[in-house]
């Protein structure tokens, strides 16, 4: 219902500059401009470029409260000023050919558009659905199919043209449509990929109609206005169909040239006469429909002429008789000379000619005459079949001579679908209006009714003329392709009033027009989509001359139209271009169905008389009609726009139009999430689902990409990962900050090719982000499982414990949200896309973690750089062990699991805790003392661990020395004597230890805290076997001991770790999340 308003004027001191200012600019068809996040914008009324409004202040009192936010959102006042301004009038030809005569002196005021419905739609959609195919083939479809099925035939194609006409009324009726017409709704409504693709196919089946356009003018030309033109010509029957394919060649090539030269110089020439091709077109129907109700009352006379039952070509005789009489004497005719060796009464003739008697029958025997009964069924048959009459004649055995006579034959083989794909060009052409929606007074009321009105005024004429031309000529000449029984006039021209020639020349002209108009609208909607940007190797064709011109891509328009001109048959080259124009109508009706299903909140078309079911049938109709027409055409349109599609998604540029296919991505994904948020998922389907951690630099570049690229290995493309940054501070400061490291963190991934989100957060500290991204980050059932982190190599050196305090920190979370963690220690050192050589990824499994050791190096090893590298799992075997048994139960394991590795039982039996460790566990500990009681400067810690690191590195030097003495006590296998001997001789040698290390015990070592000493052995111990064994690996996993449950010695277990880890260059340290990851069952 209307809605009432009343305007009350207020006093404002504003500038009205700021009203004034770009009036003409506010809907820009698709400006883009980047923001302070980076995403392009569309520029519209209600998202204001800030840039137009700098440095004018607002001086107004009655709303200051706004005043701050005035540059953002303006006043309404403003906003309606500048939608009462806003023209959709396009910078298209006329104001090109504008600017060529004014020659850039002055820019000349453009009018508003003042195009209504009938000039501006119903003329122009009338004018391009009419054409070539209605006056050279409809006679030959109705005589080939008969009426009935050339009537399903008619129909099939104009219910198609109709539904597509009703889904394009409602798209173009929801919003501006700017010049661009059709590729503008598809790009808009189904997204850069699916118009890109739609859009080229528009391109190509509009470019391949300029070409049957010229085929057709050349065939009028040549077959029915000067037939003498013909350079090739034929010396046998056999070889006239090649010899007039050539002409078409030669004529078509000299044509298409002329006509791209016109279109070049001038294309005002080609508007203005496009009234002048109208009027022929609508003449040309007139005089048809004029010469049918003539043939009531006066058919008009075109004799054909029949020998038994087979029609023959009337254009080596005169007479349809095998002799005459002159003078009293009984001559032959040059019909006879036709048929036999000689003039002579007695000379051999043909068989069938002897047997067989000549007739003469009506060509056009009249509306009234009954021939409607005789046209109702078709008759298809392969090429060179005669065409018959239903008459009785004395058949004979076919004979090869039979191709060198007179007769009226098919010229190719004939059947149902290849009707379809031929008659279906004479339906396209109801974009015009749409095309023209730029100079429109109201496109959004002049589209619909103009488009619909135009199909239906069309969908009459063709029903018509089916029933009318099976209803006044004769079979035969029906099925007569090029009126070669009729003398040689054109089929349909033999039914117009007051002269063939009405048809011949309107025809002539309408097909030049065509085909003028086709090389004039193919360049420009090749520019528009080169100019989108989204296919980038055909930025090249969106420039032009200096007017806009593109004359590049009218150059390429040529080339193609060229290819199908070669081809030089007019009913080859229909089911191609029908191809591509019913891929055109499906994707119309499939953005109109998608639109109202999605019922997206901007979906408020004005014309109100369309449902999805329609669109939906539409779209089927399109889909059936493109294999009806040529199965194999269909798949190979199809290939074109899919490889196109993909090349888009590819390589094409990024582009954010609001289209219906992104709705359908966000309702497939809500769905999916509702799914997975049911239940968690089952083991067979577990994979890892990353939280990658990342730290930024000074200038808010990532630390490690190596991080990412380690990612993208374990990955592969697969499953969800969220790479994820804090940034300390507050959100209000450092909003800017947050998005450029964002932007930064988005590059490394694209650099590093990792496929996955991005998610910086500003916390107050470190601390406190990373709990919160580990907390929150993900949707639903799509949230990480684990988390990875590099390993803080520097936190010795630090002069903030916050740092390694916040990686434990970090442990305990994940441990407690029973999440997996990795850590990668040297993450800098790790591959990037170089393949490693052969080599090995070496699993110490310790605990037991639910299987993660296991599957890491399985998933590592689907990537290219690390799938030349075995693996190889080691365990530790205790004294009590059996270390026989336990390789072949781990070798049993791993066959269950589907997993090609080498097992290793490694033996360590309880040794006594050496000096060494001792020492490492005293200097960690005094070191941690003393940090708590004194604040030293960073230059005195920094001084302070070079020290510690210094001893320590002699105390394992000297260690090693002292190792090298001994006898090798880590052994591989155990047998029952070779155990009770080593543990003999262990107590043995463990009560001499005891008596000896009592007199050597250095009294400091007495105050040591015995739970420091026990872990800080087995990280020795530990060390030194993985040293041994793994030193040369390409990766070493291990796993991750927690962090102790007494926050007090947190220090101590970064101490722990960097022993355990010390001598090894790539570490991953792996940390289960408590649940079973891999199994054994299928």
């Amino acid at each position: 219902m209307p809605t009432n308003f009343t305007v009350v004027p207020v006093e404002d001191g504003r500038n009205s500059a700021q009203e004034d200012s770009d009036d003409n600019n506010v809907l820009k068809e698709e400006d883009e401009e980047t923001v302070g996040d980076g995403n392009p914008r569309e520029s519209s009324p209600f998202i204001h470029n800030t840039d137009d409004y700098k440095g004018t202040l607002y001086d107004g009192k009655n709303m200051a409260l706004f005043e701050e936010e005035m540059d953002s959102n303006p006043m309404v006042s403003s906003l309606l000023s500048k939608l009462a301004n806003y023209t959709n009038l396009t910078q298209g030809v006329r104001e090109h050919e504008e600017a060529d005569e004014d020659e850039g002196a002055k820019k000349k005021t453009v009018k508003s558009p003042q195009m209504g419905t009938f000039i501006g739609v119903y003329l122009p959609c009338l004018q391009n659905i009419l054409g070539v195919i209605l006056f050279l083939r409809m006679t030959w479809i109705v005589g080939t199919a008969g009426i009935l099925e050339s009537f399903i035939i008619v129909s099939m194609c104009c219910s198609c043209t109709m539904l597509t006409a009703i889904s394009m009324s409602a798209i173009a009726t929801n919003g501006v449509v700017p010049a661009g017409g059709s590729y503008y709704m598809i790009s808009r409504s189904l997204g850069p990929e699916f118009g890109g693709a739609v859009g080229l196919c528009f391109y190509l089946g509009t470019t391949f109609a300029g070409a049957m356009y010229i085929l057709g003018t050349i065939e009028i030309f040549l077959t029915y206005i000067v037939p003498s033109a013909a350079i090739f010509k034929a010396e046998e029957k056999a070889l006239e169909a090649e010899a007039m394919l050539n002409n078409m060649r030669v004529y078509g090539t000299c044509c298409l040239t002329l006509m791209a030269v016109v279109v070049f110089v001038g294309v005002k020439y080609v508007n203005k006469l496009a009234l002048v091709f109208l009027a022929c077109v609508v003449l040309s129907i007139l005089s048809i429909y004029a010469g049918v109700f003539k043939t009531i009352f006066e058919p008009p006379v075109f004799p054909v002429c029949l020998l038994g039952n087979r029609t023959l070509q009337n254009h080596g005789f005169d007479k349809c008789m095998k002799t005459d009489i002159i003078d009293n004497v009984t001559v032959t005719t040059r019909l006879w000379a036709l048929f036999c060796n000689g003039p002579e009464l007695n000379a051999s003739c043909n068989e069938y000619f002897s047997l067989n008697n000549v007739t003469e029958v009506q060509g056009i025997p009249g509306l009234t005459s009954g021939a409607i009964s005789e046209n109702m069924w078709g008759s298809y048959g392969p090429a060179g079949m005669m065409v018959e009459k239903d008459l009785p004649s004395v058949p004979v055995i076919a004979s090869a001579q039979d191709k060198d006579l007179p007769y009226v034959v098919n010229d190719i083989a004939t059947f149902f679908t290849l009707l379809v794909g031929i008659y279906f060009p004479s339906v396209t052409g109801i974009m015009a209006g749409s095309n023209r929606s730029g100079d429109l007074r109201d496109a959004q009321r002049s589209i619909p009714i103009g488009t619909i009105l135009a199909i239906a005024t069309t969908t009459i004429i063709y029903l018509s003329s089916v029933v009318l031309f099976g209803a006044c000529i004769d079979s035969v000449v029906l099925r007569d392709k090029f009126g070669d029984s009729v003398k040689g006039n054109l089929v349909i021209g033999t039914l117009s009033w007051p002269s063939p020639w009405v048809i011949v020349i309107g025809s002539f002209f309408s097909c030049c027009g065509a085909g003028l108009q086709s090389l004039t609208g193919a360049p420009r909607l090749l520019q528009a989509i080169a100019r989108d940007g989204i296919v980038p190797f055909l930025e090249v064709f969106g420039h032009g001359k200096a007017n806009g011109e593109p004359t590049w891509a009218l150059l390429l328009t040529a080339l193609i139209c060229e290819s199908g001109i070669l081809i030089a048959s007019l009913d080859a080259v229909a089911p191609i271009l029908s191809m591509f124009f019913l891929m055109c109508y499906l994707f119309v009706n499939l953005a109109c169905a998608l639109q109202t299903l999605l019922r997206t909140p901007n979906w408020r078309p004005r014309f109100k008389f369309y449902h999805w079911t329609l669109s939906f049938l539409g779209m089927s109709l399109c889909l059936a009609l493109m294999f009806i027409s040529s199965w194999y055409y269909a798949l190979v349109a199809m290939l074109i726009a899919g490889c196109i599609y993909k090349y888009i998604e590819y390589r094409g540029a990024e582009k954010e139009w609001g289209d219906g296919i992104r709705g359908v991505s966000l309702n497939a994904a809500r769905f999916a999430l509702i799914r997975l948020e049911e239940a968690p998922p089952h083991t067979k389907n577990w994979r890892p689902q990353m939280l990658v951690l990342l730290n930024l630099d000074s200038e808010l570049s990532v630390k490690h990409p190596r991080l990412l690229s380690f990612t993208t290995q374990l990955k592969a493309g697969k499953g969800l990962t969220i790479v994820g940054s804090v940034l300390e501070g507050t959100y209000l400061t450092r909003d800017t900050e947050a998005k450029q490291a964002e932007q930064n963190i988005k590059s490394a991934m694209c650099a590093e090719k990792t496929k996955g989100f991005c998610h910086v957060v500003v916390s107050s500290n470190q601390r406190d982000g990373i709990s919160h991204l580990v907390q929150s980050a993900g949707l639903g059932g799509m949230k990480h499982n684990s988390v990875l982190m590099a390993w803080p190599g520097n936190w010795r050196q630090s002069s903030d414990p916050q740092s390694w305090k916040s990686f434990i920190e970090t442990v305990r979370e994940t441990t407690a949200a029973h999440l997996a963690l990795l850590v990668a220690k040297n993450v800098d050192s790790f591959p990037h896309q170089e393949r490693l050589s052969e080599g090995t990824i070496d699993v110490w499994w310790i605990v037991h973690d639910g299987g993660m050791l296991m599957l890491l190096p399985f998933l590592l090893r689907q990537h290219k750089v690390w799938r030349k590298c075995k693996m190889r799992i080691f365990t530790v075997a205790q004294l009590d062990d059996n270390s026989i048994q336990m390789k072949k139960d781990l070798q049993m394991f791993l066959y269950h699991l589907r997993l090609n590795a080498e097992v290793e039982v490694v033996e360590m039996h309880d040794s006594d805790i050496s000096a060494f460790t001792y020492e490492k566990t005293l200097v960690m500990e005094q070191r941690s003392q003393m940090l708590k009681q004194m604040q030293l400067s960073r230059t005195e810690r920094e001084r302070e661990a070079q020290l510690i690191h210094d001893r320590n590195t002699a105390s394992h030097a000297a260690l090693n020395d002292k190792a090298d003495a001994t006898p090798e006590r880590v052994h591989m296998t155990w047998t029952k004597e070779k155990f009770f001997t080593e543990r003999n001789r262990n107590r043995e040698h463990n009560a001499n230890m005891a008596v000896r290390d009592l007199f050597n015990m250095k009294p400091e070592w007495e105050s040591l805290n015995q739970s420091n000493v026990r872990c800080m052995h087995t990280a020795v111990k530990l060390n030194e076997v993985v040293v041994n064994k793994s030193q040369g690996a390409h990766l070493v996993l291990l796993n991750m001991p927690g962090p102790p449950r007494n926050r007090g010695g947190d220090e101590n277990y970064m101490e722990f770790m960097e022993v355990m880890m010390e001598g090894l260059n790539r570490v991953l340290l792996v940390r289960g999340g408590g649940r079973e990851v891999i199994t054994i069952y299928s």
